[in-house]
């Protein structure tokens, strides 16, 4: 039986957005929710980065387009945040793309935009 990857520190993160969903609940834009784990990182000493810029390579030359993620947790996780009515296979696409840009293995694509918090575990 194969184990789960960074198993705590994704459930970890997972329980600070839903602490998010259930403070602000859906409705609002992902502009709003991309700023409220900033805070809720920084609170419980979780190490990040924000906003954080990808180089894509095409046969061995950088393209001047980058991928810009909504975070990095802890150098491990893609925190990909998203406030729409459903996760869409574009979405972990999306993810698995950062990934593939990132070299990362984890990705969490989660979605405040339903009546409960919705995520999406995105391995590479």
């Amino acid at each position: 039986m194969s184990q789960i990857i960074y198993k705590n520190e994704s459930y970890f993160v997972i329980g600070l957005c839903m602490d998010i969903h259930n403070e602000r609940g859906k409705g609002f834009s992902e502009v709003v929710y991309s700023d409220a784990p900033e805070i809720e990182l920084k609170s419980n000493g979780v190490p990040f980065k924000k906003e954080v810029k990808f180089d894509i390579i095409y046969k061995g030359k950088k393209l001047k387009h980058h991928y810009y993620a909504d975070y990095l947790v802890d150098d491990k996780i893609i925190l990909e945040l998203k406030a729409v009515e459903k996760i869409s296979s574009a979405h972990v696409k999306q993810t698995l793309n950062y990934l593939a840009a990132s070299k990362m293995k984890l990705g969490l694509s989660i979605n405040f935009g339903e009546d409960s918090l919705s995520y999406k575990r995105v391995i590479l």
